[in-house]
């Protein structure tokens, strides 16, 4: 019989429920990557009330995460999406991360954008990429403006009967026999669980993985650090024609070929003297400027969104609790002083202020989990085909960290692929992992990490995960080559 929540449980009586463990020892293949610390938590279920009953939870909300929970739910499972914040969309809502990076690829885009990309149309957005065959099939930057795309998701969510629990954490997971019975969240209502026959780890940092056990590492194999963070901002009230005359025109900037309506500035060869003069004279300093970017944003008019501050790895570890705090303490003073800095020396920025902030740390990499396949760097260099490919892309390898730089473009009209097996792994037999940290090595998550990718990866476990209730095989068994081709989302070129 279910048990009704009456009143929440503390703190002290969780940890009694739990038991709780966390064994550090730092379990190492080479000189630097790190394996996960065991997450032991011993949860009693049977004293835990039951919150939710689904075929398919997806805990984290972001674009893999939603990608999945529709794309199930459309084919007729029943879902729970859990969600930590108020807003769907992860760092492309809450991260402020736009635009979302393009494929580079022909043909990449899979059936979930193409729905997505027709929304934004139907809500007005006459933008380029609905018609547009460079943008169609991956070629540009999609410009998802935050705002709508947090209400385009409620939207498609709503149409497909989507159950999503806000304000929910993840605390916790309870595994029989390899399989997770139940996800443990704590709520409004207190801590209670969520039973379903799949799960879906859409967290990010590999979080339920961690807590069912799943053996997952961190950072490169070269120094052991994550890839740099950033914490995003927006600037309203700014006059883009004169900021494009003063980078083009002034500093003869010709990095960006567009102009306003669409345009973009950031630290180049030809503008790096303006930005060593603001730290000459103290107005920034030289973590301020490391990396410079901002781009206009398609129905917002005098806005440019921030793709900077970036907070140093040799200081802020994205795996590391505390300091990611600080990274977001720091990342805040960073940004009072760069729109300061822009106001003073960039005509065209005299009356701007910062309009919005973003509510969530841009992580780039962080846990990745070791699962059926480990893509590495071989597979891009390799341009890797793989029979359960489950999408395509050519997006190099992207690391933010200087001394790590490894990108190198592909040959036109070359690209790799992502294997289901990367979300699936040995241990937990209904599990997948979708997002930034499916089975992959450092250099090959910088390349898979992108907004494009993750969404197809999301599209692809919704379908797995119906298919695996359907034909009762389990999710780690699934041979994404036998479903069939009309049903899939994407069939390998290889």
């Amino acid at each position: 019989m279910e048990k009704s929540f009456l009143i929440p449980i503390s703190r002290r009586d969780l940890l009694k429920l739990a038991g709780l463990t966390a064994a550090g020892a730092v379990i190492s293949t080479n000189n630097h990557v790190e394996a996960a610390p065991a997450q032991n938590f011993n949860l009693d279920a049977d004293k835990i009330p039951t919150l939710l009953r689904a075929d398919i939870c997806v805990v984290g909300g972001g674009c893999a995460g939603v990608a999945t929970a529709v794309t199930a739910a459309r084919n007729g499972a029943k879902v729970v999406l859990v969600e930590q914040g108020i807003v769907l969309g992860g760092l492309q809502t809450q991260g402020l991360v736009y635009p979302a990076m393009p494929t580079k690829v022909l043909n990449s885009d899979t059936p979930y954008i193409t729905d997505l990309n027709r929304r934004f149309y139907m809500h007005g957005i006459n933008v380029d990429f609905v018609d547009d065959p460079k943008y169609k099939n991956g070629g540009d930057a999609r410009e998802y403006t935050p705002e709508l795309l947090a209400a385009i998701y409620d939207e498609m969510c709503a149409d497909y009967r989507v159950d999503i629990l806000y304000n929910a954490t993840l605390i916790g997971a309870n595994t029989q026999n390899g399989k997770i019975s139940a996800a443990i969240v704590h709520t409004v209502e207190g801590t209670s669980k969520i039973e379903a026959n799949i799960f879906v780890d859409a967290t990010g940092d590999a979080t339920l993985s961690r807590f069912a056990g799943v053996p997952a590492v961190r950072g490169s194999d070269v120094t052991g650090r994550n890839q740099k963070m950033s914490f995003r901002f927006e600037m309203g009230g700014v006059e883009e024609m004169k900021v494009y005359k003063f980078f083009v025109k002034k500093l003869k900037d010709g990095w960006c070929e567009s102009k306003p309506p669409e345009f973009e500035f950031a630290k180049t060869t030809h503008t790096e003297n303006f930005y060593f003069e603001g730290i000459q004279r103290g107005e920034v300093t030289k973590d301020d400027v490391a990396y410079i970017q901002a781009f206009t944003i398609i129905n917002k008019p005098g806005t440019l969104s921030m793709n900077c501050p970036e907070m140093s790895p040799y200081i802020y570890s994205s795996t590391n609790a505390l300091e990611r705090s600080k990274a977001i303490q720091q990342g805040r003073i960073m940004i009072r002083r760069l729109a300061h800095f822009f106001r003073k020396n960039i005509p065209g920025f005299k009356n701007a202020y910062i309009s919005r902030e973003a509510s969530m740390l841009g992580v780039r990499e962080s846990w990745r989990i070791k699962g059926k396949y480990y893509m590495t760097k071989d597979d891009y260099y390799n341009a890797q085909k793989f029979p359960d490919a489950v999408c395509r892309s050519a997006y190099p390898i992207d690391i933010h960290d200087e001394a790590l730089n490894l990108e190198k473009k592909l040959a036109e009209g070359e690209f790799y692929e992502v294997p289901y097996r990367s979300l699936i792994t040995n241990e937990i037999s209904n599990l997948l992992v979708v997002g930034r940290c499916i089975s992959s090595d450092f250099p090959a998550q910088a390349a898979v990490r992108i907004q494009p990718t993750c969404m197809s990866m999301g599209e692809a476990a919704g379908i797995a995960a119906t298919f695996s209730l359907q034909n009762n095989i389990d999710a780690n068994k699934v041979d994404w080559t036998l479903i069939p081709e009309h049903k899939r989302s994407y069939v390998s070129a290889g």
